[in-house]
């Protein structure tokens, strides 16, 4: 656990906990490190929702399938983020979606009830993870609106540029790689790969971005 805690003070999570305290909250977690190869699921829907996780090393995808396999891409978490946390606390007996390991990850999970009740130590540690948990899920509902107004757009080119132009912004700069392949980024925009490709094309074409594989560049 001692190599991974550099990440774990990344973390919004843990955030206020001093350093030489964290290996102690560990133990009062629970918590415990576990491997995925790459597109093995950590979660599967319809998994009890007990358990938020918090990524080490690696990255996982959250997805939903509807009932004839389309896939919509929710959101993604890399080190030092956590996942999983909305639906430990949401009151659900059972997960709406699936978890899985974008490439080989170690994961840290947690099962939520170790957070909400007091330990028999009575840690200090409980209130402020709450107050951190509160501060995620407030962040993560701000980047799902932000996903809604483009997934809102009408035309594949429009979701395609607001999508972009939202990079743009986080990355601080024209250039940028995204974390999606072109499958991935369909089924996060909600658009055909095929028509998606196409419009990348003629974006490309047009002169407005130009592309190699996951890296983008605006060039209006």
């Amino acid at each position: 656990m001692k190599e991974f805690l550099p990440v774990l003070e990344k973390s919004t999570l843990f955030s206020g906990i001093a350093h030489e305290e964290l290996l102690g909250l560990m133990g009062c977690l629970g918590a415990r490190v576990t491997e995925f190869k790459k597109n093995q699921f950590v979660f599967l829907e319809g998994d009890p929702a007990n358990k938020l996780g918090v990524v080490l090393s690696g990255a996982v995808q959250i997805s939903r399938e509807d009932l004839h396999g389309n896939r919509s891409i929710l959101g993604r978490a890399e080190p030092a983020e956590v996942f999983a946390e909305s639906y430990a606390f949401a009151g659900s007996a059972k997960l709406p979606v699936n978890v899985v390991a974008q490439e080989d990850s170690k994961l840290l999970l947690i099962d939520s009830c170790r957070i909400t009740q007091s330990c028999s130590n009575a840690c200090g540690f409980h209130q402020q993870l709450i107050r951190n948990l509160l501060q995620i899920v407030s962040e993560k509902n701000l980047r799902f609106h932000h996903k809604l107004e483009i997934t809102a757009k009408r035309t594949t080119r429009e979701k395609l540029l607001a999508y972009l132009y939202e990079q743009e912004k986080f990355h601080g700069k024209r250039s940028f790689t995204i974390p999606f392949d072109r499958q991935a980024l369909a089924d996060y925009l909600g658009v055909e790969r095929s028509a998606m490709s196409a419009e990348l094309s003629k974006l490309r074409k047009d002169g407005v971005i130009d592309f190699e594989k996951s890296r983008f560049t605006l060039l209006q």
